[in-house]
Protein backbone atom coordinates (compact mmCIF):
# COMPACT_ATOMS: atom_id res chain seq x y z
CA UNK A 1 0.00 0.00 0.00
CA UNK A 2 3.07 2.33 0.49
CA UNK A 3 3.11 3.01 -3.14
CA UNK A 4 -0.92 4.40 -3.34
CA UNK A 5 -1.26 7.80 -3.35
CA UNK A 6 -3.35 8.22 -0.22
CA UNK A 7 -3.44 11.66 0.46
CA UNK A 8 -4.62 12.21 -3.11
CA UNK A 9 -7.41 9.54 -2.18
CA UNK A 10 -8.32 11.24 0.93
CA UNK A 11 -8.83 14.56 -1.01
CA UNK A 12 -10.73 13.26 -3.48
CA UNK A 13 -13.18 11.29 -1.51
CA UNK A 14 -13.81 14.42 0.98
CA UNK A 15 -14.80 16.86 -2.33
CA UNK A 16 -18.46 16.47 -2.82
CA UNK A 17 -19.64 15.60 -6.58
CA UNK A 18 -23.31 13.71 -6.74
CA UNK A 19 -24.44 12.95 -9.87
CA UNK A 20 -24.55 15.89 -12.70
CA UNK A 21 -22.55 18.01 -9.99
CA UNK A 22 -19.08 16.38 -10.14
CA UNK A 23 -17.08 19.39 -11.25
CA UNK A 24 -15.70 19.57 -8.30
CA UNK A 25 -14.18 16.24 -7.50
CA UNK A 26 -13.34 16.10 -11.24
CA UNK A 27 -11.09 19.01 -10.77
CA UNK A 28 -8.98 17.32 -7.95
CA UNK A 29 -8.96 14.38 -10.30
CA UNK A 30 -7.81 16.14 -13.50
CA UNK A 31 -5.50 18.58 -11.31
CA UNK A 32 -3.32 14.77 -9.90
CA UNK A 33 -3.46 13.67 -13.53
CA UNK A 34 -1.50 16.64 -15.11
CA UNK A 35 1.51 15.22 -12.53
CA UNK A 36 1.99 12.67 -15.64
CA UNK A 37 0.07 12.55 -17.78
CA UNK A 38 0.62 12.89 -21.82
CA UNK A 39 -2.79 14.62 -22.44
CA UNK A 40 -5.67 15.85 -19.56
CA UNK A 41 -8.73 17.73 -20.68
CA UNK A 42 -12.78 17.65 -19.78
CA UNK A 43 -15.17 16.91 -21.89
CA UNK A 44 -18.90 18.50 -22.09
CA UNK A 45 -20.60 16.12 -20.22
CA UNK A 46 -17.88 16.39 -17.59
CA UNK A 47 -15.61 13.26 -17.88
CA UNK A 48 -12.47 13.48 -17.11
CA UNK A 49 -9.55 12.04 -19.67
CA UNK A 50 -6.32 11.73 -19.04
CA UNK A 51 -4.06 10.20 -21.83
CA UNK A 52 -0.88 8.39 -22.55
CA UNK A 53 0.06 8.02 -25.92
CA UNK A 54 1.15 5.04 -27.39
CA UNK A 55 1.09 3.32 -30.74
CA UNK A 56 -0.91 0.05 -30.10
CA UNK A 57 -4.25 -1.02 -29.31
CA UNK A 58 -6.46 1.70 -27.73
CA UNK A 59 -7.43 0.78 -23.85
CA UNK A 60 -10.36 2.51 -22.08
CA UNK A 61 -9.51 2.41 -18.23
CA UNK A 62 -13.41 4.20 -16.83
CA UNK A 63 -14.37 4.44 -13.32
CA UNK A 64 -17.04 6.65 -12.12
CA UNK A 65 -16.60 9.95 -10.54
CA UNK A 66 -19.99 10.70 -8.99
CA UNK A 67 -21.58 9.96 -5.70
CA UNK A 68 -25.18 9.60 -4.59
CA UNK A 69 -26.79 12.98 -3.13
CA UNK A 70 -29.75 14.79 -2.49
CA UNK A 71 -31.49 17.83 -4.50
CA UNK A 72 -33.27 20.30 -3.10
CA UNK A 73 -37.15 20.57 -4.40
CA UNK A 74 -39.13 23.05 -2.30
CA UNK A 75 -38.00 25.50 0.96
CA UNK A 76 -40.89 26.40 2.72
CA UNK A 77 -42.30 30.05 4.52
CA UNK A 78 -40.34 28.66 7.67
CA UNK A 79 -36.80 27.88 5.77
CA UNK A 80 -36.82 23.84 5.85
CA UNK A 81 -35.49 22.72 2.84
CA UNK A 82 -37.55 19.52 0.83
CA UNK A 83 -35.25 17.20 -1.14
CA UNK A 84 -35.48 14.79 -3.40
CA UNK A 85 -32.65 12.10 -4.14
CA UNK A 86 -29.94 11.76 -6.65
CA UNK A 87 -29.09 7.76 -7.31
CA UNK A 88 -30.53 4.58 -5.14
CA UNK A 89 -30.54 5.76 -1.30
CA UNK A 90 -32.08 3.60 1.65
CA UNK A 91 -33.69 6.50 2.96
CA UNK A 92 -33.81 5.17 6.99
CA UNK A 93 -29.85 5.85 6.33
CA UNK A 94 -30.62 9.87 6.04
CA UNK A 95 -32.64 10.40 9.43
CA UNK A 96 -30.28 12.22 11.60
CA UNK A 97 -27.14 12.92 9.22
CA UNK A 98 -25.36 16.13 8.61
CA UNK A 99 -25.56 17.08 5.10
CA UNK A 100 -23.22 19.56 2.77
CA UNK A 101 -25.53 21.62 0.29
CA UNK A 102 -23.50 23.16 -2.67
CA UNK A 103 -25.05 26.54 -2.61
CA UNK A 104 -24.24 29.36 -4.83
CA UNK A 105 -21.76 30.92 -2.82
CA UNK A 106 -19.99 27.90 -1.41
CA UNK A 107 -21.16 24.78 0.83
CA UNK A 108 -24.04 25.09 3.43
CA UNK A 109 -24.47 22.93 6.11
CA UNK A 110 -27.42 21.28 7.02
CA UNK A 111 -29.37 18.74 9.52
CA UNK A 112 -32.43 16.19 7.92
CA UNK A 113 -34.69 16.11 10.28
CA UNK A 114 -37.97 14.09 10.48
CA UNK A 115 -40.69 14.31 13.37
CA UNK A 116 -39.72 13.25 16.77
CA UNK A 117 -39.79 9.22 18.41
CA UNK A 118 -41.77 10.65 20.88
CA UNK A 119 -44.27 12.04 18.47
CA UNK A 120 -45.20 8.87 16.47
CA UNK A 121 -47.73 6.82 17.83
CA UNK A 122 -49.22 3.41 16.81
CA UNK A 123 -48.30 1.88 13.82
CA UNK A 124 -46.56 4.90 12.48
CA UNK A 125 -43.69 3.20 14.60
CA UNK A 126 -43.33 0.13 11.76
CA UNK A 127 -43.57 2.37 8.74
CA UNK A 128 -40.23 2.49 6.44
CA UNK A 129 -39.65 6.21 6.16
CA UNK A 130 -39.43 7.84 2.85
CA UNK A 131 -37.43 10.83 1.57
CA UNK A 132 -41.15 12.83 1.50
CA UNK A 133 -41.19 12.37 5.53
CA UNK A 134 -37.78 14.20 5.89
CA UNK A 135 -36.56 17.55 5.61
CA UNK A 136 -33.48 19.47 5.99
CA UNK A 137 -33.00 22.33 8.50
CA UNK A 138 -29.78 24.88 7.58
CA UNK A 139 -30.54 27.10 10.80
CA UNK A 140 -32.18 29.89 8.99
CA UNK A 141 -35.58 31.41 10.28
CA UNK A 142 -37.27 32.54 7.29
CA UNK A 143 -37.88 31.18 3.41
CA UNK A 144 -35.83 34.74 2.25
CA UNK A 145 -33.10 33.64 4.57
CA UNK A 146 -32.67 30.10 2.95
CA UNK A 147 -32.51 31.61 -0.60
CA UNK A 148 -29.30 33.46 0.61
CA UNK A 149 -27.69 30.05 0.74
CA UNK A 150 -29.31 28.09 -1.33
CA UNK A 151 -32.11 27.64 -3.94
CA UNK A 152 -34.43 24.77 -5.55
CA UNK A 153 -31.87 22.85 -7.62
CA UNK A 154 -28.98 23.04 -5.34
CA UNK A 155 -27.45 19.45 -4.71
CA UNK A 156 -25.47 17.87 -1.88
CA UNK A 157 -24.07 14.83 -0.18
CA UNK A 158 -23.83 13.51 3.35
CA UNK A 159 -21.35 15.14 5.93
CA UNK A 160 -19.10 11.91 6.23
CA UNK A 161 -15.35 12.54 7.08
CA UNK A 162 -13.04 9.94 5.62
CA UNK A 163 -11.27 7.48 8.86
CA UNK A 164 -8.52 5.22 8.61
CA UNK A 165 -9.18 2.12 10.04
CA UNK A 166 -7.08 -1.36 11.67
CA UNK A 167 -6.50 -3.81 9.39
CA UNK A 168 -5.91 -1.07 6.00
CA UNK A 169 -9.20 -0.49 5.86
CA UNK A 170 -11.04 2.50 5.23
CA UNK A 171 -14.20 4.62 5.92
CA UNK A 172 -16.11 7.15 3.61
CA UNK A 173 -18.97 8.44 1.85
CA UNK A 174 -18.03 8.50 -1.88
CA UNK A 175 -16.32 5.49 -1.90
CA UNK A 176 -18.74 4.38 -4.58
CA UNK A 177 -17.01 4.93 -7.00
CA UNK A 178 -14.31 7.77 -5.93
CA UNK A 179 -12.48 4.52 -5.41
CA UNK A 180 -12.84 3.50 -8.77
CA UNK A 181 -11.59 6.86 -10.39
CA UNK A 182 -8.53 6.83 -8.29
CA UNK A 183 -7.60 3.22 -9.34
CA UNK A 184 -7.80 4.18 -12.55
CA UNK A 185 -5.79 6.92 -12.26
CA UNK A 186 -3.14 5.06 -10.10
CA UNK A 187 -2.94 2.82 -12.96
CA UNK A 188 -2.34 5.26 -15.29
CA UNK A 189 0.76 6.65 -13.22
CA UNK A 190 2.45 3.74 -12.88
CA UNK A 191 2.01 2.88 -16.85
CA UNK A 192 3.54 6.46 -17.11
CA UNK A 193 6.96 4.82 -15.80
CA UNK A 194 6.69 1.65 -18.05
CA UNK A 195 5.32 2.79 -21.33
CA UNK A 196 2.80 -0.07 -22.93
CA UNK A 197 2.54 -0.50 -26.40
CA UNK A 198 -1.04 0.87 -26.40
CA UNK A 199 -2.24 3.94 -25.82
CA UNK A 200 -4.34 4.22 -22.70
CA UNK A 201 -6.94 6.50 -21.27
CA UNK A 202 -8.21 6.67 -17.84
CA UNK A 203 -11.61 8.54 -17.52
CA UNK A 204 -13.12 9.28 -14.31
CA UNK A 205 -16.97 9.46 -15.86
CA UNK A 206 -19.75 11.28 -14.41
CA UNK A 207 -23.72 10.56 -13.83
CA UNK A 208 -23.43 6.68 -13.40
CA UNK A 209 -25.72 6.53 -10.59
CA UNK A 210 -28.13 7.76 -12.75
CA UNK A 211 -27.66 6.77 -16.53
CA UNK A 212 -24.17 6.45 -17.25
CA UNK A 213 -24.76 9.08 -19.80
CA UNK A 214 -21.06 9.97 -19.14
CA UNK A 215 -19.99 6.54 -19.83
CA UNK A 216 -21.53 6.55 -23.35
CA UNK A 217 -19.93 9.87 -24.57
CA UNK A 218 -16.67 9.53 -23.36
CA UNK A 219 -16.39 5.71 -24.88
CA UNK A 220 -17.66 6.99 -28.39
CA UNK A 221 -14.99 9.80 -28.76
CA UNK A 222 -11.81 7.38 -27.52
CA UNK A 223 -13.36 4.36 -29.83
CA UNK A 224 -11.18 1.97 -27.63
CA UNK A 225 -10.73 -1.88 -28.69
CA UNK A 226 -10.60 -2.98 -25.14
CA UNK A 227 -12.11 -1.44 -21.65
CA UNK A 228 -12.24 -2.05 -18.10
CA UNK A 229 -14.55 -0.94 -16.00
CA UNK A 230 -13.38 -0.47 -12.31
CA UNK A 231 -16.24 0.05 -9.77
CA UNK A 232 -17.45 -1.60 -6.12
CA UNK A 233 -19.26 -4.19 -5.25
CA UNK A 234 -21.43 -5.57 -2.54
CA UNK A 235 -19.48 -7.82 0.33
CA UNK A 236 -20.91 -11.38 2.08
CA UNK A 237 -18.86 -10.98 4.71
CA UNK A 238 -21.06 -9.24 7.36
CA UNK A 239 -23.59 -11.12 9.66
CA UNK A 240 -26.69 -11.24 7.70
CA UNK A 241 -25.31 -12.24 4.17
CA UNK A 242 -26.60 -15.04 1.60
CA UNK A 243 -23.44 -16.58 -0.02
CA UNK A 244 -25.64 -19.06 -2.07
CA UNK A 245 -27.34 -15.85 -4.17
CA UNK A 246 -24.63 -13.74 -3.91
CA UNK A 247 -21.50 -15.29 -3.91
CA UNK A 248 -18.45 -14.91 -1.33
CA UNK A 249 -16.72 -11.60 -1.57
CA UNK A 250 -14.58 -10.33 1.36
CA UNK A 251 -12.77 -7.39 2.44
CA UNK A 252 -9.07 -8.22 1.76
CA UNK A 253 -10.19 -11.02 -1.04
CA UNK A 254 -8.49 -9.05 -3.81
CA UNK A 255 -10.31 -8.14 -7.13
CA UNK A 256 -13.48 -9.08 -7.75
CA UNK A 257 -13.57 -9.99 -11.47
CA UNK A 258 -17.32 -10.62 -12.93
CA UNK A 259 -18.31 -13.33 -14.95
CA UNK A 260 -21.49 -13.17 -17.99
CA UNK A 261 -23.26 -10.08 -18.85
CA UNK A 262 -20.89 -7.03 -20.39
CA UNK A 263 -18.03 -9.02 -19.46
CA UNK A 264 -15.65 -10.25 -22.47
CA UNK A 265 -15.11 -14.18 -21.63
CA UNK A 266 -11.93 -13.63 -23.68
CA UNK A 267 -11.09 -10.46 -21.55
CA UNK A 268 -11.92 -12.37 -18.21
CA UNK A 269 -9.66 -15.39 -19.01
CA UNK A 270 -6.84 -13.37 -19.36
CA UNK A 271 -7.70 -11.32 -16.35
CA UNK A 272 -7.67 -14.57 -14.30
CA UNK A 273 -4.48 -16.24 -16.34
CA UNK A 274 -2.46 -12.99 -15.02
CA UNK A 275 -4.05 -13.00 -11.41
CA UNK A 276 -2.90 -16.63 -11.05
CA UNK A 277 0.70 -16.31 -12.63
CA UNK A 278 1.56 -13.15 -10.00
CA UNK A 279 -0.16 -14.19 -7.42
CA UNK A 280 -2.76 -11.66 -7.32
CA UNK A 281 -5.74 -12.80 -4.89
CA UNK A 282 -9.18 -12.24 -6.80
CA UNK A 283 -12.90 -13.10 -6.00
CA UNK A 284 -15.33 -14.54 -8.31
CA UNK A 285 -18.91 -12.90 -9.05
CA UNK A 286 -21.62 -13.49 -11.38
CA UNK A 287 -22.98 -11.33 -13.36
CA UNK A 288 -25.55 -13.13 -16.30
CA UNK A 289 -27.33 -10.42 -17.02
CA UNK A 290 -26.06 -6.58 -16.62
CA UNK A 291 -23.75 -5.69 -14.04
CA UNK A 292 -25.33 -2.29 -13.05
CA UNK A 293 -22.00 -0.27 -13.74
CA UNK A 294 -20.63 1.71 -16.52
CA UNK A 295 -19.50 -1.75 -18.22
CA UNK A 296 -23.45 -2.35 -19.60
CA UNK A 297 -22.79 0.95 -21.72
CA UNK A 298 -19.40 0.92 -22.53
CA UNK A 299 -19.59 -2.58 -24.36
CA UNK A 300 -22.24 -1.69 -27.24
CA UNK A 301 -20.40 1.18 -27.81
CA UNK A 302 -19.71 1.71 -31.98
CA UNK A 303 -19.42 -1.88 -33.07
CA UNK A 304 -18.54 -3.29 -29.99
CA UNK A 305 -15.82 -3.01 -26.99
CA UNK A 306 -14.02 -5.94 -25.49
CA UNK A 307 -14.58 -5.00 -21.90
CA UNK A 308 -14.47 -6.83 -18.10
CA UNK A 309 -16.03 -5.51 -14.75
CA UNK A 310 -13.16 -5.16 -12.15
CA UNK A 311 -14.77 -4.45 -8.56
CA UNK A 312 -14.03 -3.08 -5.37
CA UNK A 313 -15.15 -5.08 -2.21
CA UNK A 314 -17.59 -2.68 -0.39
CA UNK A 315 -18.95 -3.14 2.99
CA UNK A 316 -21.96 -0.67 3.47
CA UNK A 317 -22.47 0.50 0.09
CA UNK A 318 -23.98 3.60 -0.47
CA UNK A 319 -24.46 4.86 3.18
CA UNK A 320 -22.20 7.33 4.90
CA UNK A 321 -19.53 4.75 6.25
CA UNK A 322 -19.05 2.48 3.06
CA UNK A 323 -15.37 0.10 3.66
CA UNK A 324 -13.02 -0.60 1.76
CA UNK A 325 -9.47 -3.12 2.45
CA UNK A 326 -6.28 -0.90 0.51
CA UNK A 327 -5.01 -4.15 -0.22
CA UNK A 328 -7.76 -4.63 -2.03
CA UNK A 329 -7.23 -1.27 -4.21
CA UNK A 330 -3.43 -2.20 -4.35
CA UNK A 331 -4.14 -5.82 -5.80
CA UNK A 332 -6.41 -3.76 -8.39
CA UNK A 333 -3.96 -1.68 -9.48
CA UNK A 334 -1.50 -4.33 -10.64
CA UNK A 335 -3.37 -6.56 -12.14
CA UNK A 336 -4.85 -3.51 -14.47
CA UNK A 337 -1.13 -2.26 -15.18
CA UNK A 338 -0.18 -6.36 -15.81
CA UNK A 339 -3.23 -6.67 -18.07
CA UNK A 340 -2.51 -3.50 -20.35
CA UNK A 341 1.35 -4.68 -20.73
CA UNK A 342 -0.35 -8.03 -22.20
CA UNK A 343 -2.37 -6.53 -24.82
CA UNK A 344 -0.51 -6.80 -27.90
CA UNK A 345 -2.83 -6.28 -30.40
CA UNK A 346 -6.55 -4.20 -31.25
CA UNK A 347 -8.04 -7.82 -32.44
CA UNK A 348 -6.46 -10.52 -29.65
CA UNK A 349 -10.02 -10.45 -27.91
CA UNK A 350 -12.06 -11.57 -30.63
CA UNK A 351 -13.91 -15.29 -30.87
CA UNK A 352 -12.08 -18.01 -32.40
CA UNK A 353 -13.58 -20.01 -35.46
Amino acid sequence: MSELHLPFLKNLLATPGPSGDEAAAAKVWRAEARTFANQVHADVHGNSIALLEGDGPRILLAGHIDEIGLMISHIDDDGFLYFDTIGGWDVQVLVGQRVRLLGAAGEVLGVVGKKPIHLIKGDDHDKAIKARDLWIDIGVRSRDEALEFVQVGCSGVLDAPTYDMPNHRLISRSIDNRIGAFIVLEVLRRLANTRPSASVAAVATTREEISSAGAATATFSFEPHIALVVDVTFTTDHPDSNKREDGDVRLGGGAVLSRGGANNPLVYRRLIELADRDGIPYNLQITPRSTGTDADTIYTSRGGVATALISVPNRYMHSPNEMIDLADVEHIVRLIVAFVHSVQSETEFLPGD
